[in-house]
């Protein structure tokens, strides 16, 4: 059996128009060839589809159930087309992004996130909260197709682009001398116990800030270190130390804690947007991709 999708179209317009003629025109074919694909098809099947005399037409049996059944075939084969277009427009699939802590405090990531649900609902968005450094080896396995992590050292084979460049600011509880300051220095917070994060969680900051307290020569005396970054906000509001953290944070206001600018000025810190150089992002992931550059750029 060869049935061809052009012999189901064909047989469509005969039953439905009951007229080879004007199937004919309807297909934009000569009637003859009309006929002879029709008798093709029948012979394909093995029953006779339409009982045709000299002045009419008519579905058999066979015909009607051919008829029914064609239509699903001819639906079901739109409808699978439907799906790989939108899927290569990006329009349907998943995407699966890892994000740092931070990441949802960014104004362009949050946005983003909210515009393309809205705008694309039946692209389903994995997100998997995950630290800087864990996000490399699932990016170049392809199990992430993109990355939202603080600024740190690369593989060859991870590409990357500026999201968001923000100020470090301190933590100070609000009844600490330095609350009063309009400004602290990296000096002033080392002498002081300091609430950071365990070297062994993986997060970019821990390299970030280190580095830049090394960079001006002092070690902070580490009094608590914990896991995650909501958590020495807790802590330092509590009173059990001071700590520095990106500005995107600033939006968690405790009374109990001030955040103060640093005054050293390359207290800075970056969030970057990673994909791997060798897996292919879907067109799902590209359309999110660009739509985040886009907005990180956008003047406010």
């Amino acid at each position: 059996m060869n049935i061809e999708l052009r012999h189901l179209r064909y047989f469509i317009a005969v039953a439905e128009e009951l007229h080879f003629g004007r199937a004919a025109a309807r297909l934009n074919i000569s009637q003859p060839p009309l006929s002879q694909q029709i008798q093709l098809l029948e012979q394909q099947v093995g029953a006779r589809l339409l009982a045709r005399t000299n002045r009419s037409v008519e579905l058999t049996a066979a015909g009607r159930q051919f008829l029914a059944d064609s239509r699903q075939i001819m639906s079901q084969v739109d409808d699978a087309a439907a799906r790989a277009a939108r899927l290569h427009q990006g329009e349907t699939g998943e995407i699966r992004i890892g994000f740092t802590s931070s990441a949802p405090f960014i104004s362009a990531v949050s946005t983003t996130l909210s515009s393309f649900r809205r705008d694309y609902p039946d692209v389903h968005i994995q997100t998997r909260e995950i630290n800087t450094r864990e996000q490399i080896a699932p990016l170049n396995e392809g199990s992430l197709e993109l990355g939202l992590m603080r600024n740190t050292r690369l593989p060859e084979t991870l590409s990357w682009q500026k999201i968001l460049r923000e100020p470090l600011l301190a933590m100070i509880p609000s009844d600490h001398p330095l609350a009063s300051l309009p400004a602290v220095s990296l000096p002033a917070l080392a002498k002081e116990p300091f609430v950071f994060f365990d070297p062994h969680v993986g997060t970019g900051l821990y390299d970030d800030i280190l580095g830049l307290m090394r960079r001006y020569g002092q070690a902070p005396a580490i009094a608590q270190e914990v896991g995650e970054a909501m958590t020495i906000i807790g802590l330092v509001a509590a009173g059990l130390g001071v700590s520095i953290l990106p500005a995107s944070f600033k939006r968690v206001q405790l009374e109990e804690m001030r955040w103060l600018p640093l005054a050293e000025e390359d207290a800075i810190s970056e969030m970057w947007l990673v994909w791997s150089r060798h897996h292919p992002l879907s067109q799902a992931a590209l359309r999110f991709k660009d739509r985040l550059l886009a907005a990180a750029h956008r003047p406010f």
